[in-house]
């Protein structure tokens, strides 16, 4: 304390100190030799122990005495008289004049017991009186102060404070002086000692010191005892490595300069004579061969626990010191850590050379307790004592982790084990230590080493499960930081790309969902966050247990968070619906995607409430802050983005790369925004087209036309793929479809929400864009289902849902609308009623139906009509080349075209305009012309013998008759595109007798394809339709919209009745020769219709000269027909002749009926060609190809007669006003009449000069019609009026009489029976003379 005392406490130590030294230095006698080099030589072993030394085998059943012995010196240690009453036995000797005799190791004996003493003595004396200071001042309690010891003093603020200060530096001056020599001298015992209590003596003086300095503060000091208890705990030389690698300051081979002394610290000697009670592994990088532990070892390893769990609070730095050996000695002994961080024995495989035993099997469980417990008791010690714990734990565990780096061998798990089990019992103040201890163990977690890091995963998982449960005050719900604090490292896991520590994250989340669930409240967006995190690649097992935690959260725990989160659960939920790496997850997430949306519409008012008042919140905070609240679908109401969200999400689903995915993703979008779109506010329906919707549609339409055309062989695994799907083109065609018909169903159903939205026509024109380029895609099944949603927006397909459907339709304008696909037969089919545009659909009850503007509403409706037009005219129109791949439009998709015109007329009639109506024409004509491909065509096709339409061609018939219905009723101004029906309706009769072309395309007749698909690798072929029934069809409908329309002043002025007479021409004049036999009967029938009604008319406007050239048109086609250059067919019947025949007589009754009578309203040519027709009609022309059985049937002789009797009838009835008339009758009869007798002279002359040989069959017959002829003639002449007949006619058939008279000698039985015939009414001119004649007329 004075500046220059004299030292003596410290000279009285060392030299006890330094007697200790020398008596293991003086040479054993007898070998002088030996104890020089002992003593040169400190560090040397013992190269020559001598024999005699007492040095007995472990083992060797021999009790040893308790000794010291080192170096091959054996001290024996005498038991002195006890403690406490020391008496001076040989001092009291001196007068003795005989030298006692001293026994070996007295010296030694007393020195040790003098030392043990005087540690005993120091640490009584000193300790007493700390304890006295620290109860009269609490205040300067030592685990308080948080500074350094040396400036403790500083704190007090009691009255003691003085006298404290004098009597501590006493003491820290007197530990100071003695530690050196007593640390010198017990260590060397310590490494000598051979006697088990001697040991136990030796190491309890050594913690007391270090203790007595821990309190003092003595750092160097403690340090210097606890390394000594240290190396006396590990196996010799093995100390050395590891306590010099620490960073506290080791003592070995240093000498220490006391007050000029040397003070030699000798190095363990490398002998030992305890019994090995261990032999393990050292922990080592690279581990050389095995390490035993002796009894001593374990003895001081008990200490050294002892130390660490009494004085903890003043072990300060040299925690890392007693951590590290213990964590040696643990390994060694081969403790493994188990379930909450305690240490159980248990060997891994790594350690074969690990042996133990018995004696130190029964003390590893006490040892594993003790180890435990030392941690346990780390929850009493102050905080500053516990940082430097775990200080010291993470330090030790990163060497730990260094030296398992870069190899896979079992790495030292002792530090990570100890840091979770303090952190488990410090749970009540673990706010303190959890940043360190998480931090490292989040480092440990990334370590490459599988096992180290697991138990790093498990340590922190363990920790963060047992931070949640714990009771804490205040509890976790009314302590927020605290929880993030807690969920924050499972957070930080997330960054780890490991999937085992992923694996362990994932099933502490679901263990925490299944404990804590309800409770988590602010904590949810980080657990979210973690099943959110998972990617891709992360393989299927992780994805699996992300995705149960978050099915889970779907199920139980939606009403429990708070609504802000709900939108991460959207988010996470379509993050797993794009994970490519297990189908059914993706469609479960969609799944789940569904069930959150109903949770929405359940709970809409709860959730939209607080997320109102949490928008209020953050807009506040935001202002504050002078920022702008940025989240997505900003402006809409916070609960409408929760929607938009996950539209969103199901959005991006919807063009997946997997077929399964978008028809799922596609369905519920739909379904979704179907049942609960009503929620929204009005205004969000404007994002939900523009940025969901239109935004879908247009991603599906590219990937659609950018799809692969290469077939796809199967479908995974041994999945065979149906042919309609065998392309991702076709895969995606299927997506196009049901998205095309999601958007038509929404704009359909919802249409009473979008029109007020201001921009809907620009909406509706997009939509429109995007249903033309899907119809005019050249896949069928889209084109088709594009023409369905055309159908469905236009309202024309009753609405999806009619549930919504008001009860009574509020101001509707009836509309004639087709209704899926045309049936029945004939035209008259009846039209179901729907709603008008402005008619609301899906409305609900308490709405007011929606006005809308009419003009506005004509606008959709004309771009609806533009929509079509193009459509129809693009797919309609044929390509310019054919070859294997052509697209050409089928059936049913141009069914659907036409049927959607009838009812979109009915909103544009008003506007319909003769070009309008051309551009229709062109599309009707087109679509009939396109063909079928033979694969389809015995689907669509009727049999060639069956006369029935086809749906399309039925759909252009009703196109046209709608048209013709409102121009019935419309305006006059609409009445001049009656001509132009007829054109159309006349062209397709055409089709009757020349199908028409389709561009280029060779088409096969539909009679040979059928024959043709023998060739199966043949490229499909085309075929034309059967149009016969069609045009058959089309020419019912001109006759009876003849019939309504004949005096319609645009009918006249377009001469549509000559037309009609032109196109009827070419069937009538191909007669046997048409397609179809009924062709040619019905196109008379018609023509006698139609004649009936329209030549009056034409009559009417004889003056006019409108039908001047119909006439001509009309006698050639009469003329054409009557004297066919078509040959009637071999098999023909005669009762099909006959009824054939009865034909031809009705067209001559029409001609004497509607024409003749007239003739003065008729041109005169046209009544000369009736005459000579009907002239050349009456005359048998006879063919020769008969075979004579049925030459009399198949003279036609009923129409001759009947030519004959209207001839005659109009020779004679009428007055004759021109001379030229006269002419042409009495003409026509001379002829006859003179050919006539020509025949019969020949017969006659023939007959005689034949003798009895027949004559040829041709001429019997001829003489036979002839025969018949004349009396034809005859009655008709007295059917007519006398004055009308020329007396020349009379004279003529007079004539005839004679010459009828020699026929009478004919042989054939039929001549006489005709004969007979013709000479019966000859009766009548047989009367008496007239009185008197005048000029021959009577």
């Amino acid at each position: 304390m004075k500046q220059h005392s004299t030292k003596v406490f410290r000279d009285i130590v060392n030299a006890l100190g330094s007697f200790i030294q020398s008596l293991f230095l003086v040479p054993p006698t007898g070998n002088p030799a030996a104890a020089n080099q002992a003593g040169n030589n400190n560090a040397g072993g013992p190269a020559s122990a001598p024999a005699n030394s007492g040095v007995v085998g472990i083992g060797a059943g021999v009790t040893l005495l308790p000794a010291f012995e080192y170096r091959g010196a054996w001290i024996p240690i005498l038991t002195i008289t006890v403690q406490g009453s020391a008496k001076a036995t040989y001092l009291e000797m001196l007068d003795k004049v005989e030298p006692p005799t001293i026994p070996e190791g007295y010296a030694m004996s007393v020195a040790f017991h003098c030392l043990l003493d005087l540690v005993r003595g120091i640490t009584t004396m000193i300790e007493g009186e700390l304890g006295e200071v620290e109860t009269e001042s609490p205040t300067v309690t030592e685990g308080a102060s948080s500074q350094s010891s040396e400036r403790r003093d500083e704190q007090s603020a009691s009255d003691h404070m003085d006298q404290e200060t004098v009597s501590r530096a006493v003491w820290e001056e007197m530990v100071s002086a003695c530690w050196c020599g007593l640390l010198a001298a017990l260590s060397l015992l310590l490494d000598a000692s051979t006697d088990e209590a001697a040991t136990e003596n030796i190491l309890k003086a050594e913690l007391t010191m270090a203790a007595l300095c821990g309190r003092l503060g003595l750092v160097t000091s403690r340090d210097a005892f606890i390394t000594a208890i240290c190396k006396g705990s590990l196996p010799p030389h093995y100390a050395l490595t590891v306590l010099n690698a620490t960073t506290a300051a080791t003592l070995s081979n240093k000498s220490y300069s006391i007050q000029g002394q040397s003070v030699m610290m000798i190095s363990p000697s490398s002998e030992s004579h305890q019994q090995v009670v261990a032999v393990g592994q050292p922990l080592a990088v690279q581990p050389q061969g095995t390490v035993m532990l002796t009894s001593k070892n374990i003895q001081c390893m008990r200490t050294l626990l002892n130390l660490a769990h009494c004085h903890g609070a003043v072990l300060g730095t040299s925690w890392q010191l007693v951590l590290a050996t213990l964590q040696h000695l643990v390994w060694i002994l081969g403790l493994k850590p188990s379930s909450g961080g305690a240490l159980k024995p248990g060997r891994a495989v790594e350690g074969p050379s690990t042996v133990l035993t018995t004696a130190v099997m029964t003390d590893l469980p006490v040892i594993s307790n003790i180890l435990s417990r030392l941690f346990e008791s780390s929850q009493y010690l102050d905080d500053v004592s516990l940082h430097h714990l775990i200080n010291a734990l993470c330090s030790l565990s990163l060497e730990a982790m260094d030296m398992a780096y870069g190899n896979n061998k079992e790495p030292s798990l002792f530090a990570v084990a100890k840091l979770l089990e303090t952190g488990l019992v410090n749970m009540h103040r673990i706010e303190i230590l959890w940043r360190p201890l998480t931090g490292h163990l989040l480092e440990v977690c990334q370590h490459p080493n599988s096992r180290m890091r697991e138990w790093g995963a498990e340590a922190l998982t363990s920790l963060i499960k047992a931070g949640l449960t714990f009771n804490h005050e205040p509890p976790l719900s009314q302590n927020q930081r605290l929880q993030l604090l807690l969920l924050n490292p499972l957070k930080e896991m997330s960054n780890i790309n490991h999937p085992d520590i992923r694996l362990k994250q994932l099933e502490c989340v679901l263990q925490i969902l299944q404990s804590q669930g309800d409770s988590l409240g602010p904590g949810w967006p980080l657990v979210l966050g973690v099943m959110g995190a998972i990617r891709n690649d992360q393989g299927e097992s992780l994805i699996r247990t992300a995705f149960q935690c978050l099915q889970l959260v779907v199920t139980d725990f939606l009403p429990t968070m708070p609504c802000s989160c709900l939108q991460i659960v959207v988010d996470v939920a379509g993050s797993f619906g794009l994970h490519n790496q297990e189908l059914n997850i993706s469609l479960t997430s969609i799944g789940l995607l569904w069930n959150i949306s109903d949770y929405f519409f359940q709970r809409g008012e709860t959730i939209e409430k607080e997320l109102n008042k949490e928008e209020a919140a953050q807009q506040k905070q935001a202002e504050e802050k002078g920022v702008s609240l940025n989240r997505p679908f900003h402006p809409a109401p916070p609960f409408d983005c929760l929607w938009l969200c996950l539209y969103a999400k199901l959005g991006e689903l919807c063009v997946d790369p997997r077929p399964a995915v978008r028809k799922s993703a596609g369905q519920t979008l739909f379904s979704t925004i179907g049942a609960h779109g009503t929620l929204l506010q009005h205004a969000t329906w404007h994002t939900v087209i523009w940025k969901v919707l239109f935004h879908l549609l247009d991603r599906v339409r590219e990937s659609s036309t950018t799809a692969d055309k290469e077939k796809i062989e199967s479908g995974g695994g041994n999945i065979l793929i149906h042919h309609s799907r065998d392309t991702a083109e076709k895969q995606w065609a299927e997506t196009w479809v049901l998205t095309l018909a999601g958007v038509a169903r929404i704009f359909n159903t919802r249409r009473y929400l979008l029109q007020p939205l201001g921009d809907f026509s620009r909406a509706w024109d997009v939509l429109l864009d995007h249903i033309q380029s899907a119809a005019l895609s050249k896949n069928n099944e889209v084109s088709l289902a594009a023409l369905k949603s055309f159908q469905e927006i236009l309202q024309i397909v009753s609405p999806a849902r009619d549930s919504e459907k008001p009860e009574t339709p509020v101001g509707t304008v009836p509309v004639p609308v087709l209704i899926g696909n045309i049936s029945g037969q004939g035209l008259s089919r009846p039209f179901v009623r729907t709603d008008s545009i402005g008619e609301k659909l899906g409305r609900c009850s308490s709405e007011p139906p929606v006005v809308t503007d009419e003009a506005e509403d004509l606008k959709l409706w004309w771009a609806a009509w533009n929509t079509w037009h193009r459509t129809g005219s693009e797919s309609t129109e044929p390509p310019s080349t054919f070859d294997e791949l052509t697209f050409i439009p089928s059936q049913p998709f141009l069914t659907a075209l036409i049927q959607i015109f009838p009812a979109l007329y009915q909103h544009i009639k008003a506007g319909f305009s003769m070009a309008d109506l051309q551009k229709l024409g062109v599309i009707l004509h087109s679509a009939v012309s396109v063909p079928i491909s033979s694969d389809a065509s015995p689907f669509i096709l009727p049999s060639y013998t069956e006369a029935v339409l086809t749906s399309l061609q039925e759909a252009v018939l009703t196109a046209l008759d709608v048209l013709q219905k409102a121009i019935c009723v419309g305006p006059e101004n609409m009445q001049i595109m009656y001509p132009a029906i007829f054109e159309q309706l006349l062209a397709f009769v055409e089709f009757s007798c020349k199908p028409p072309q389709y561009g280029q395309l060779e088409t096969k007749h539909i009679a040979n394809a059928k024959h043709n698909q023998i060739q199966l690798f043949a490229p499909a072929e085309w075929v034309a339709l059967n149009y016969v029934p069609f045009a058959e069809r089309s020419l019912e409908v001109v006759v009876d919209l003849y019939q309504k329309t004949a005096c319609h002043k645009a009918v006249v002025n377009e001469k549509v009745l000559q037309s009609i007479i032109k196109t009827l021409r070419v069937p009538l004049s191909l007669k046997y020769s048409c397609p179809s036999e009924s062709t040619w009967k019905l196109a008379v029938a018609s023509l006698l219709k139609v004649l009936s009604i329209g030549l009056p008319v034409a009559r009417q406007h004889a003056s006019s000269g409108k039908f001047d050239s119909m006439w001509p048109e009309l006698a050639s086609t009469l003329e054409d027909f009557l004297f066919t250059k078509s040959i009637p067919p071999d098999n023909l019947s005669i009762q099909e002749f006959q009824r054939n025949e009865s034909i031809d007589v009705e067209v001559v009754q029409l001609i004497s009926a509607e024409i003749l009578p007239y003739a003065n309203l008729i041109p005169k040519a046209f009544v000369a060609q009736m005459m000579t027709m009907l002239n050349r009609g009456s005359i048998h022309s006879q063919p020769s190809s008969f075979t004579e059985a049925e030459i009399d049937i198949r003279l036609r002789e009923e129409f001759s007669k009947m030519c004959f009797e209207t001839l005659l009838q109009f020779s004679f009835s009428n007055k004759v006003t021109t001379p030229q008339e006269g002419y042409i009758s009495r003409m026509a009869l001379s002829v006859l009449l003179k050919r006539s007798q020509d025949v019969l002279h020949r017969y006659i002359e023939d007959e005689r000069l034949s003798g009895k040989c027949p004559l040829p069959r041709q001429q019997v017959t001829e003489i036979i019609f002839v025969l018949k002829a004349v009396s034809t003639l005859i009655d008709s002449l007295k059917k007519t009026q006398p004055e009308n007949v020329d007396g020349n006619t009379w004279a003529q058939v007079i004539a005839l009489y004679p010459t009828l008279v020699e026929c009478i000698t004919c042989s054939s039985s039929d001549v006489c029976s005709a004969l007979k015939e013709a000479l019966v009414p000859f009766k009548d001119f047989m009367q008496p003379p007239a009185s008197k004649v005048q000029n021959g007329e009577s």
